[in-house]
């Protein structure tokens, strides 16, 4: 008799510590699987435009990627479908990574192109690619405009009719 009950204690202990363990292995993967507190507070990310120089590349991190803010001088012909417009100008604002390998470009100025090292590939001012492996134009974030503002990681209407018409 006491044989039974010493089985019966030993799979209770068993049972509960095979609970416990699964409790603790889920909690485990969740907090695995849930973004880090950096990436969260990097979601949204306002950038106020209008200090920018014409023609003059400013580069900000936005989710650990690089984004290109280039304000378009007169001259430049505008692209309504890839130009972000504000109050203050036309810009375009594009991940700065190329399309082909993930390299990051560097912006010439006096050819007004941006050039990939790393395979040759070129984007003009509007980020489309024109020479080179780039299979297409750098990537537009999701934006969504406030004022001389965008907010970069919300998808306001701007961005949707972008998208639309790719």
């Amino acid at each position: 008799m006491a044989d039974k009950s010493r089985r019966a204690f030993m799979g209770k202990v068993l049972a509960g510590t095979a609970g416990v363990a699964t409790v603790a292995s889920l909690y485990a993967m969740k907090r695995t699987w849930d973004p880090l507190p950096s990436v969260v507070s990097a979601g949204f990310t306002t950038v106020d435009l209008s200090p920018l120089e014409a023609g003059k590349l400013s580069v900000i991190k936005w989710r650990g990627k690089p984004i290109f803010l280039l304000k378009h001088t007169d001259d430049v012909s505008p692209d309504d479908s890839r130009d972000i417009v504000t109050q203050d100008g036309r810009y375009t604002v594009v991940i700065g990574l190329c399309t082909h390998l993930g390299c990051i470009p560097e912006w010439r100025e006096s050819e007004s192109i941006f050039h990939c090292a790393c395979h040759g590939g070129q984007y003009d001012i509007h980020a489309k690619q024109t020479f080179g492996p780039p299979p297409r134009p750098l990537d537009i974030p999701p934006f969504a405009i406030k004022g001389s503002s965008i907010v970069l990681g919300e998808e306001g209407p701007e961005y949707k009719k972008m998208t639309t018409q790719a």
